[in-house]
């Protein structure tokens, strides 16, 4: 028999037996969009925190305080309060640390804020002019925190997207008063949207300047210690340098000897996102893991029909067989049927899954990427599948004798 006559025999027994075809092909359809939405969740995820993590800053090293230990109980990390101004001040020495462009110490408190009748609590963040910069944020109205502002002590704001709706609903905030807490401010200016981070709703907060959030809104340490201090490095390249600069600037500030006891962290982009990545790959692995448990399931079901396929067609068999056909060829007969079931289901499947990969995100409010390397391993992944659970069936079918098989009923 020629391939094209062996293709057209197997359309043909797979179509004498449609329903049966079909639930064949289900297990295999179900693990491949099963492993193609894996995939894409995956991959979309891992955009996702990108996204977020690059959205904090470019450059970025961002140093946060130790914990503490009271009475024998040890608090979190942040818990202590061992970054101070100073500590921010001395990191901006082009002579100590080079190769940090920039720097901006923060301090956060969740305050209600009040315009007119409107009010709403976020986020108020004491920082400095060079935030803006550091975090690479821009402006769609007015302008940012100046020096001025800083070393006057201005009741100035600047609002997040989301915070200048909220008070404001769609009229230009810029020029208007919003009191923080019971203290009124002056609105300078309107972050452009940003999303939200790995931290927090970047929309969703109002900067003043730390030295107003010390002296008119929280007071006590916060005049004198922050909760974190924001790094620019001046290059990706040096990113690795400002690290070490900042690592043992502190630890000379704080009279820190041995690193391990260090009362500071810092943490930069690459390190958050290298172990944010990996987590997201080891979860896809994981699901992926699961998908192909019914892809596994979906070849036993190829074996199992096509073993019923050569127990219903052994006469058939066994008349081919007398009239000089090779095991080569009955044995091709069944690889070709096998080989067509898996790649039916792979197509299938792969449709399945790319219509999902479409309509999901709009349920589950999540990104779901479309691979198409992913696409085209899962529907070879089938064609192999049916290939090698049809192996054993092919070599029963080839191995019959024909006496024996044309004498079964």
């Amino acid at each position: 028999m020629s391939w094209m006559e062996t293709l057209r025999t197997s359309f043909d027994a797979i179509r004498s037996h449609r329903l049966r075809s079909g639930l064949t092909m289900l297990g295999i359809l179900i693990g491949i969009a099963a492993v193609i939405l894996t995939v894409g969740l995956g991959e979309g995820a891992q955009q996702q925190v990108a996204s977020a993590i690059n959205s904090l800053g470019t450059n970025l090293l961002v140093v946060s305080p130790g914990s503490t230990t009271t009475g024998g109980v040890r608090g979190g990390q942040g818990s202590s309060s061992a970054l101070t101004v100073s500590d921010a001040t001395a990191l901006s020495s082009k002579v100590a640390a080079p190769d940090i462009a920039a720097v901006a110490p923060t301090t956060s408190r969740s305050t209600a804020l009040t315009a007119g009748s409107t009010n709403w609590t976020t986020s108020v963040v004491g920082t400095t002019p060079a935030w803006q910069s550091v975090r690479a944020r821009t402006l769609s109205e007015g302008r940012f925190l100046t020096e001025q502002d800083l070393t006057s002590d201005a009741a100035v704001t600047v609002l997040a997207a989301t915070t200048a709706q909220e008070l404001f609903g769609g009229a230009d905030p810029v020029g208007r008063t919003v009191a923080i807490g019971s203290t009124p401010f002056t609105v300078v200016g309107v972050l452009a949207s940003a999303g939200n981070s790995a931290a927090q709703n970047e929309d969703d907060q109002a900067v003043v300047p730390i030295s107003t959030a010390a002296d008119r809104l929280f007071g006590g340490s916060t005049r004198t210690s922050v909760q974190s201090i924001y790094l620019e490095a001046t290059s990706s390249d040096t990113l690795s340098a400002a690290y070490q600069e900042a690592n043992q600037l502190l630890l000379n500030l704080h009279h820190v000897t041995d690193p391990a006891a260090a009362d500071f962290t810092i943490a930069s982009q690459q390190s958050l996102l290298s172990t944010a990545t990996s987590v997201s790959k080891t979860l896809t692995i994981l699901l992926g893991g699961v998908a192909a448990l019914s892809l596994l399931v979906g070849g036993i079901g190829v074996m199992n029909i096509m073993l019923v396929s050569v127990t219903e067609r052994i006469r058939e068999i066994g008349l081919r067989k007398a009239l000089g056909a090779s095991p080569v060829v009955i044995r091709r007969q069944f690889l070709v049927e096998a080989s067509v079931l898996g790649l039916a289901g792979g197509l299938l499947g792969a449709a399945l899954g790319v219509i999902g990969a479409l309509t999901l995100p709009q349920l589950i409010s999540s990104t779901i990427t479309i691979s198409p390397t992913a696409t085209a391993a899962a529907i070879l992944t089938s064609i192999a599948i049916g290939l090698a659970f049809g192996v054993y069936p092919a070599s029963r079918a080839a191995r019959l004798a024909p006496i024996d098989a044309l004498r079964s009923e």
